[in-house]
């Protein structure tokens, strides 16, 4: 009797280690977990490099999949779930990642191929939904020099009237050579700025002595030569990056009639044969004025607070930097956006309050500069007046850094905030509001 009660608690065991379903099928168990963490990226006109669509996709790339949900190298969420929680952060649990070694082991069984799950309706050129307005940009031919190539591009745009804007949205053409946008927007008076399609439209020019004269050549100005409003950080984009939505009434932004996207450094990597993009901008209205617009400010690199010591990364050493910033007003964090380049090995944000208790910001053990997110809180993120908000970046410039741009390895540093992915940046960007009582019960998922 014994034994038999020892047999039947052994066998409970395995069957709640390994999940009650020992036979999975496509159909059934891991057509919905590829629909979820796979095909959004995983689809035509988005950053995956084969489709997740089909039984057969999957099939074909079964031993892919495998390989990479085993090593959790994918679905790609680079931030440790363990210290902090997000929004939609795309992780499958170990009973998930289970389901699928057996799956492949049992050969990929379709199981009933009439209960396959329909394919989710995947907006085209989108992660968040069907814009209200894709503006185009001007398609720019890429020549094939291996070489980066950093553009000051205008996008014009004309509304019917002065409305707001709830989210924006940069849709890359090109997966393959779109490295990443900084974008603002400009709020022309309609009466001073008869055109707003006038100009070159693209520059390789920078903006920084001559501020001007880029302005001037791509029609940034008024018709008199007066400035028009310039709304700073409303369109980015990153690999990984989606476009943030936030709950009716928190951030968005006012647009006027007349207005142009100012994508002041569209940076293509480098390409070893000519090619195109034709990206877009899609823009979602909102319904209402936003009662408390967002604010923003960045750490390290061309930010608030200095790095130390200064990012200069020396060759065959791993080193590690701080930047700190002292909060003399209470915020409610938002959003936050961790970034490094190649050199990145490991990134930690944290709040000490004044009284030395800590305030977890976000850890990624594992650095990947192909997948940078923005990170929005489930619910907003208090930090008290008094607190200090402390970064730490941990570079690795040695040969066992598969990434580093140079063999044998040379000094690396910033060089002024240069966007070049072979030179070094160290910043922490974040979104946040005033405090106001509450704050820290307000969820910010935003419903469907």
């Amino acid at each position: 009797m014994k034994y038999t009660y020892f047999a039947i608690t052994l066998a409970a065991i395995f069957l709640y280690s390994c999940g009650n379903n020992l036979s999975p099928t496509y159909s059934h168990d891991i057509a919905p977990l590829i629909y979820r963490s796979c095909s959004p990226c995983h689809r035509p006109n988005q950053v995956g490099h084969f489709n997740l669509l089909t039984y057969e996709d999957v099939r074909l790339n079964a031993n892919k999949i495998l390989y990479t949900v085993t090593n959790k190298l994918m679905p790609p969420w680079p931030a440790d779930p363990h210290y902090t929680e997000f929004i939609g952060q795309n992780i499958l649990s170990d009973q998930e990642i289970i389901t699928i070694e057996k799956w492949v082991a049992l050969n990929c069984p379709v199981g009933d191929s009439l209960h396959i799950p329909p394919i989710p309706d995947f907006p085209l050129r989108s992660f968040i939904g069907i814009p209200d307005l894709s503006i185009p940009v001007k398609p720019i031919a890429l020549k094939g020099n291996s070489m980066d190539q950093f553009l000051l591009i205008k996008v014009p745009f004309e509304l019917p009237t002065d409305t707001f804007l709830r989210a924006v949205e940069f849709a890359p053409g090109n997966t393959k050579v779109v490295h990443h946008v900084n974008g603002d927007m400009v709020r022309f008076e309609y009466d001073k700025k008869k055109n707003v399609f006038d100009g070159e439209l693209v520059s390789n020019m920078k903006l920084d002595s001559t501020i001007g004269l880029a302005y001037q050549k791509i029609g940034i100005l008024h018709d008199d030569g007066t400035y028009p409003t310039l709304v700073k950080s409303i369109v980015n984009y990153l690999p990984g990056v989606i476009a943030q939505q936030y709950p009716n009434g928190i951030g968005g932004w006012k647009v006027n009639r007349k207005n142009a996207f100012l994508l002041a450094d569209l940076h293509y990597g480098p390409s070893e044969i000519d090619t195109w993009d034709s990206s877009y901008i899609n823009i979602f209205f909102a319904k209402e004025k936003p009662k408390r617009p967002l604010q923003e400010f960045q750490m390290g690199t061309l930010g608030v607070s200095p790095i130390v010591p200064p990012l200069v990364i020396p060759p065959g050493k791993v080193s590690t930097y701080r930047t700190e910033l002292f909060i003399p007003k209470a915020i409610s964090l938002v959003t936050i956006n961790p970034h490094m380049h190649l050199l990145g090995k490991r990134f930690l944000a944290y709040a000490l309050t004044a009284e030395k208790d800590t305030i977890r910001l976000i850890h990624i053990p594992r650095w990947n500069f192909n997948w940078q997110y923005f990170y929005t809180f489930k619910k907003m993120v208090k930090i008290p007046a008094g607190s200090t908000i402390c970064v730490e970046g941990v570079f690795d410039n040695t040969i066992e850094n598969p990434l580093n741009p140079f063999n044998p390895p040379q000094t690396v540093r910033d060089n002024n905030g240069s966007m070049k992915t072979t030179d070094e940046m160290f910043q922490f960007i974040v979104n946040y509001l005033p405090y106001e009582e509450g704050d820290e019960q307000i969820s910010l998922e935003v419903k469907k």
